[in-house]
C-alpha cells in the first residue's frame, strides 16, 4: 500500500535498530522515518559506526542522501556536515568508508540489494553537492509569504520531483493554509516551526499525501529543512479566506498505529532572544 500520512514524529523518539533489510553493512543502526510495503522504498535516518566500509559498485535502487552529522569518504570525495547526493540506480559509486562514523539522512527508492540496472540516466546523476556552497533562490512562488529561500538539490528531468533546502527568518509567519497536488516529505534540520499539528523540533518529520490542507506556519527562531516532493512537482495552492496563525497550538498528530506509541513533542528549546 501507499505510504500513510505522518504527520508529525519527532525522529528522536524512534528506536534504533539494527540494518537487517537495506544491505548498508554490519554495525549499521536505522531509524525508519516511513516506507511503502509495496515497492520497498524507504526514509531513513542511517547511523554509520567508526571505521564503517562499504565497497565500490552500483546498486539497484536510487539513493539520495544529506550528511547531518559526521564524515564521509567516497573514494576520494569527502561528504561532510550538509553533503547532499543522488545516485541512481545503475551508478557506480566509489568505496564509502567513515574513520570516525556519520548520520545521514537517507532515501532508498526500493531494495538497493536487487540487481544493478546496466545504464542510469545521468541527468537524475548529483554526484555530490555542497549545501552550504549552494546559492539561495528567490521568490519561487509569487504568493509565498516574504522571508525564506530555496536551495535547490535536486529536480528530476522527467518527473519534475524536486530535493530541497529551505531556509526561513526569525519572526516569521504566515496566514493561510496550503496544499500540494503531489506528496510533501520533510525533515527539520534546525528551528522550531509553530503549525496546526504542534510545534516541531529539530528531527521532525513528515510524509504527507497530496490534496491534504496545512498550516498556516510560523517560526520564532529561523528554520532550516529538508524538503522533497513524490509523484511531481512543487505545485501550491493558498486557501482562502485567510485562517488565523496561532503560536503554540497543541500537538495533533496524524499517524499510522504503529507510530503512535512514539509520538510526543520535545521540551521547548530555550528562547532565541
Amino acid at each position: 500500500m501507499a505510504r500513510p500520512q505522518i504527520e508529525f514524529i519527532q525522529s528522536q523518539n524512534l528506536p534504533w535498530q539494527a540494518d537487517t533489510r537495506f544491505g548498508l553493512g554490519a554495525g549499521v543502526g536505522i531509524k525508519v522515518l516511513s516506507e511503502d510495503d509495496a515497492t520497498q522504498a524507504a526514509s531513513l535516518l542511517v547511523r554509520y559506526p567508526p571505521g564503517w566500509r562499504f565497497p565500490a559498485g552500483a546498486r539497484g535502487a536510487d539513493e539520495e542522501f544529506l550528511v547531518l552529522d559526521g564524515e564521509i569518504d567516497v573514494g576520494e570525495q569527502r561528504f561532510g556536515h550538509l553533503a547532499y547526493a543522488h545516485w541512481p540506480a545503475g551508478y557506480a559509486a566509489a568505496d564509502r568508508h567513515t574513520a570516525a562514523g556519520a548520520t545521514v539522512l537517507t532515501f532508498l527508492s526500493g531494495d538497493p540489494r536487487q540487481p544493478a540496472p546496466e545504464s542510469f540516466d545521468r541527468g537524475r546523476l548529483v554526484e555530490h553537492l555542497d549545501v552550504y556552497s549552494t546559492p539561495y533562490t528567490g521568490n519561487f512562488h509569487p504568493e509565498f509569504p516574504p522571508g525564506a529561500g530555496r536551495k535547490v538539490c535536486f529536480t528530476d528531468p522527467t518527473t519534475k520531483e524536486t530535493s530541497w533546502v529551505l531556509g526561513t527568518l526569525p519572526v516569521r509567519w504566515a496566514e493561510r493554509a496550503e496544499e500540494h497536488d503531489h506528496v510533501e516529505e520533510m525533515y527539520l534540520l534546525s528551528g522550531e516551526n509553530h503549525g496546526d499539528r504542534g510545534v516541531m523540533r529539530p528531527g521532525a518529520y513528515f510524509w504527507r499525501p497530496g490534496q491534504l490542507a496545512h498550516g498556516p506556519y510560523g517560526t520564532l527562531t529561523g528554520n532550516l529543512y529538508f524538503f522533497r516532493t513524490r509523484g511531481g512537482p512543487l505545485i501550491t495552492r493558498y486557501n482562502t479566506p485567510e485562517q488565523p496563525f496561532r503560536w503554540w497550538a497543541p500537538y495533533r498528530p496524524a499517524l499510522p498505529p504503529q507510530l503512535l506509541a512514539y509520538a510526543g513533542e520535545l521540551p521547548p528549546t530555550p528562547k532565541p532572544f
